[in-house]
């Protein structure tokens, strides 16, 4: 059971809230984390709400099979509570919240913003006005934040007006994957690891997210960031810094935000050359996935002229000891042929091949972290082929599937960091630096893909993207692990 604390989820009846915090929320039930008293409050501009209907369905629709009980439900739903409010209303009706919401001095209350980011600062006003910001408040913030390293530092510098930094948590869901912690684990506790992480035996890095929805009913948003701003900025880049980094001295939230902010900071400067000979931007057009006919994405935009882009790939390299000379490959698009999140680390081949030819050609080993859908660590060796009496070779996998290893185990990275809010660890969340200098890195293509004569590559749904994306490793005789 966790300490005392109440959840005011603002945006609480809108997608997010009902797709991935309300099962978040129910597991956390399922599983007696909370005590007696915590309450969850849904709070949204409509003045009625059938809340409970709509997060039941939710839960029937996002939860695995069996994980729905009657009981748990019954306990769950009478925690919830909607609240009318206006994050624009006068101070009449922001009083009633406050009372409705009312918690005794020493009970942690969270905030979760389920909202558009430039609402944060005046939601944090509010609360501020109300009296609501207490010694044991905490605020989650959702990303992107921001539209660029500006409106990033303005709205970073709004909430932080009324919340300290230690209140504030910028989540990034990927990085409570269990597949994402164990990386940690993977690289600072086996000595197998410790000795095969840097320049001399790793080749390069590749980092995929490939979804195989469109839009899916984010047209505004979407067209308004695109895949850079909505998926490499914060996702890409933070799995990024958990390959990278240099081991902490002491696996504190401290120790590890300071060295994912400097490999950050060691990323290579993107300028207007670089843009141009390390980044691809895509856009679907419709193709054929799953035996079906989709369209494409200006046809679903209804918008001819749009130039956003929904595919990108970025070849980038890290300047300091560990990581010289190794690129990094960053790759995510919608409408691929596949869709999944991984991480490959591409090793290089032996220095030197003792066998023939006649023993068949020599994979170099590799090691890929999925994260979804399926998580897993699979380490790529060759061995002999042992249905035959002549030498030859073959690649083998040595597969940890966590499905196959922990029955039963209902991984959901958004119950882990609430959880972690709740315990006042912020160990998986991005610090104000780290946000900041990812808009800082990706300023140059900002501006290169804002210029008028840019126009993204086309590529049909259903497929890897554009052959651009592929020309990326090609030209150096590599290829994106997966396709």
């Amino acid at each position: 059971m966790t300490n005392s604390f109440d959840i005011v989820i603002f945006g609480g009846s809108g997608d997010l809230s009902i797709r991935k915090l309300m099962p978040a929320l129910y597991r956390c039930e399922a599983e007696g984390k909370f005590s007696d008293d915590t309450r969850i409050f849904a709070a949204s501009r409509s003045t009625s709400s059938s809340l409970r209907d709509k997060v039941l369905a939710g839960l029937e629709s996002h939860l695995k099979q069996g994980e729905l009980s009657i009981s748990t439900w019954e306990k769950f739903s009478r925690r919830l509570n909607h609240l009318s409010v206006d994050l624009a209303g006068d101070g009449e009706e922001w009083a009633v919240f406050a009372e409705a919401i009312a918690a005794p001095e020493e009970k942690t209350v969270i905030f979760y913003f389920a909202i558009p980011a430039n609402l944060y600062g005046a939601t944090s006003l509010k609360l501020s006005n109300a009296g609501l910001i207490k010694t044991n408040a905490r605020v989650v913030l959702e990303k992107p934040i921001g539209y660029d390293l500006e409106s990033s530092k303005v709205i970073n510098a709004a909430v932080a007006e009324y919340f300290t930094e230690a209140q504030i948590f910028r989540i990034d869901h990927y990085l409570g994957k269990e597949t994402a912690q164990n990386l940690l684990a993977l690289r600072f506790t086996n000595v197998l690891f410790e000795h095969l992480w840097d320049n001399k035996t790793i080749d390069n890095v590749q980092i995929t997210i490939a979804e195989k929805v469109g839009l899916e009913g984010r047209a505004t948003f979407y067209d308004q960031a695109g895949a850079l701003r909505d998926m490499v900025q914060n996702h890409l880049l933070q799995l990024f810094s958990l390959v990278a980094m240099e081991p902490p001295n002491k696996m504190t939230a401290e120790n590890i935000r300071a060295e994912k902010l400097k490999v950050m900071e060691a990323l290579r400067p993107m300028n207007e050359e670089a843009v141009r000979h390390n980044t691809v931007a895509g856009q679907y057009t419709k193709g054929e996935m799953d035996g079906e006919e989709r369209s494409g994405y200006l046809d679903e935009l209804g918008n001819p002229e749009s130039a956003t882009e929904t595919f990108v790939a970025i070849r980038a390299f890290v300047d300091n000891w560990r990581w010289a000379g190794v690129p990094f490959y960053f790759r995510t698009g919608k409408r691929m042929k596949e869709q999944f999140a991984e991480i490959a680390i591409q090793y290089k081949p032996v220095s030197h091949l003792v066998y023939g030819e006649e023993a068949g050609g020599l994979m170099p080993n590799s090691l890929v972290i999925r994260l979804q859908p399926e998580e897993s660590i699979k380490l790529t060796l060759m061995t002999k082929e042992l249905n035959s009496t002549d030498m030859r070779l073959k690649p083998v996998d040595l597969d940890l599937d966590f499905s196959d290893t922990f029955e039963r185990r209902y991984s959901d990275a958004y119950k882990r960091l609430l959880l972690d809010v709740v315990e006042n660890n912020p160990t998986l969340f991005a610090h104000r630096g780290e946000v900041e200098q990812a808009w800082d890195w990706l300023t140059p293509v900002l501006e290169a893909w804002a210029k008028p004569e840019h126009k993204p590559s086309s590529y049909a749904s259903g497929s890897w993207g554009p052959a651009e994306a592929k020309e990326l490793l090609s030209g150096q005789g590599r290829r994106w692990h997966g396709d």
